[in-house]
């Protein structure tokens, strides 16, 4: 029972459904993104879905999104979940460990990603990865969620 991670290619049935499952597990604010929306996401230039798999159910999935910038090219992970019933069979890693690669063979300069500090387990992957605290503060705004679409494509 091995894990398997793949970029998803489109927008199937089976990529929106797998998404409306997983989602909610990494926040209760998110909305369920329709097939129109996933489309928009997996299309987005510069980004990748990768999707993890254990017995060719999709269990995980991961945004990686590359962007230059004056400093070089840079890239965000996004959007890590692994379904509960998943958890601890390495999912999460086989996810990180394909962004990483992804990114590497891309020419990236750094990769960052934000955790909660709640989410122990997570935060603890990440350092195995070599992934450090950065010394900058990370700051968020929020818009209001009236005039946005549920995915990226705004």
């Amino acid at each position: 029972m091995g894990v398997g991670v793949e970029v998803a290619e489109q927008a199937s049935d089976e990529l929106v459904a797998a998404l409306a499952r997983l989602m909610p597990q990494l926040s209760r604010s998110v909305d369920v993104m329709d097939s129109e929306a996933v489309g928009a996401l997996v299309g987005w230039p510069g980004s990748r879905v990768l999707v993890a798999r254990v017995d060719d159910l999709i269990v995980g999935t991961l945004t990686l999104v590359v962007y230059p910038a004056p400093s070089g090219l840079r890239a965000r992970v996004e959007d890590v979940v692994v379904d509960a019933a998943a958890r601890g069979r390495g999912v999460g890693s086989a996810l990180m460990l394909e962004a990483v690669r992804l990114a590497s063979i891309d020419g990236v300069y750094t990769i960052d990603l934000t955790s909660r500090t709640s989410r122990a387990a997570a935060n603890r992957l990440c350092e195995e990865l070599g992934f450090e605290l950065a010394d900058d503060r990370p700051y968020r705004l929020t818009l209001p969620r009236r005039g946005r679409r549920r995915a990226a494509g705004g």
